[in-house]
C-alpha cells in the first residue's frame, strides 16, 4: 500500500519504494553501517548490497499513513550494535519522518552480518 495525504491543491502518494530508497540512503550515513544486506532464502547467504540497490535490503509497509520499516544491515566489526541500532533509530525516523510527512509507527533492525572495514 502505498502512502497517501491529501492537501489543498490535490492528493500525494508515495511509493514504498521511494520511501525505502531514501531511508537506506539515511541509513548509510550512520557510523558503524557497512551496508544493506541482501538475504537468500534458499541459500542462506547474506549478501552486501551496492549503493543503487539500498532498497532490497529494506522493507517499508505504510499502514494508515504510518509507517514500519525493516532493515536488514551489515555492521563494521568493534561497534557496539545497541549504539548503532539506537543511532539508525533516531536519524532515520527523524528523516523519514521530515521526508514523508508520514509518523514513523516502528523500525525493525535485523544486523544479518558483521564485517571487517579495511
Amino acid at each position: 500500500m502505498k502512502g497517501r495525504m491529501s492537501t489543498e491543491y490535490g492528493s500525494v502518494e508515495i511509493d514504498n519504494m521511494a520511501i525505502a530508497q531514501y531511508a537506506g540512503s539515511e541509513a548509510m550515513e550512520c557510523f558503524g553501517i557497512v551496508g544493506m544486506a541482501s538475504v537468500s532464502v534458499k541459500d542462506g547467504l547474506v549478501k552486501l548490497l551496492q549503493k543503487n540497490n539500498l532498497n532490497h535490503g529494506i522493507n517499508v509497509t505504510v499502514n494508515d499513513n504510518k509507517l514500519t520499516v525493516d532493515f536488514h544491515i551489515i555492521v563494521a566489526y568493534g561497534v557496539s550494535i545497541q549504539t548503532v541500532a539506537r543511532n539508525l533509530i533516531d536519524s532515520v525516523t527523524y528523516k523519514l519522518e521530515k521526508y514523508t510527512g508520514f509518523k514513523v509507527e516502528k523500525i525493525n533492525i535485523y544486523v544479518e552480518d558483521v564485517r571487517v572495514i579495511d
